[in-house]
């Protein structure tokens, strides 16, 4: 099959990276030194399980539009930035027309993503998805350093009844990343896969880039880990509140999974720690427009962002 990621970082590289390595062909968007390593030396990705050193195509997203036809592609693979998001299907819109048969695959954090997927190029080109026990970080240009089974879930969006043709074509992408060594589910209702990994980013994302702690010694922490599950249960009442029916359950089965989960530095740790914008719109975002819509405001998750953001404001 013909891939192109678009937003290969850390994460959309590692995928990538299987990808080419099982004989598919991929087209890589990044931009910046990332993008001129990997033109100029190849991708290199370092994962206890899998090791990849090769040439890739990379370009960033102009030569996307103006040297490779949408038309010569299977499946996008959006792994960037949630911010990144809008502007991005935007300017892609055009170039996404040429082929009404290629639909996006979102691969983010967040629960927004998929609405401004589906407002560029329509739902029944929308497919929702996360990965899920990944920690991938580019840790020099055209280096990336990849842990955890990382696995892909996903499901047409908003769910398969909705958008019954659409899901009916991903059997297919699923056999293709199971044959790349890449764990997958379909999901008849995304939205609830999208709102439970949100359950954990939300929960630990915002609080590791505060005490820049990694995953395993927050949860570890005796008030941390508490502050944790506080801010998940805030994520649960939003996702009820949006009409999506996540139970104590589900909360206390993503708890466990992030204490039992290796020791990572997530994404907004990251982002942090190199000065760059962190997804707390993407990522609290949510969590405290559906708690203020069912009059039971987040006051944690608007605790831990109001300090962090205090945190990294210039005095």
């Amino acid at each position: 099959m013909r891939f192109v990621v678009l937003g290969a970082g850390g994460i959309g590289c590692y995928y990538a990276a299987r990808l080419q390595a099982a004989g598919h062909r991929v087209v890589l968007v990044a931009r910046g030194e990332h993008l001129q390593a990997m033109q100029q030396q190849g991708l290199r990705v370092e994962h206890p399980q899998f090791h990849f050193q090769q040439a890739v195509v990379a370009t960033d997203v102009a030569g996307l539009i103006s040297e490779h036809p949408a038309t010569r592609f299977d499946w996008v693979l959006l792994t960037g930035k949630s911010s990144a998001t809008q502007p991005m299907m935007q300017q892609l819109a055009p170039w996404l027309a040429d082929n009404a048969a290629l639909a996006v695959v979102s691969l983010q954090n967040g629960v927004d993503n998929e609405a401004h997927i589906a407002a560029a190029i329509g739902k029944q080109r929308t497919v929702g998805g996360l990965a899920v026990k990944i920690g991938a970080h580019i840790v020099a240009p055209g280096l990336v350093s990849a842990t955890g089974i990382a696995q892909v879930d996903f499901g047409a969006w908003p769910k398969a009844s909705e958008n019954p043709l659409l899901q009916a074509k991903l059997p297919l992408l699923s056999q293709v990343l199971s044959e790349a060594q890449i764990p997958n589910t379909i999901y008849d209702d995304v939205s609830y896969a999208l709102w439970r990994k949100l359950v954990i980013n939300n929960g630990v994302n915002p609080l590791t880039a505060l005490t820049q702690l990694d995953t395993r010694a927050l949860t570890q922490h005796p008030v941390f880990t508490q502050t944790v599950k506080a801010m998940m249960q805030e994520t649960g009442r939003a996702a009820n509140a949006e009409g999506v029916p996540l139970t104590d359950t589900d909360i206390e089965e993503m708890y466990q999974l992030i204490c039992s989960f290796d020791a990572i530095k997530t994404s907004m740790l990251v982002d942090r720690l190199k000065g760059r914008p962190m997804e707390l719109a993407d990522i609290c975002g949510p969590v405290l427009r559906g708690c203020q819509t069912a009059g039971q405001p987040a006051k944690t998750t608007e605790l831990i962002q109001a300090l962090l953001l205090n945190a990294v404001t210039p005095v």
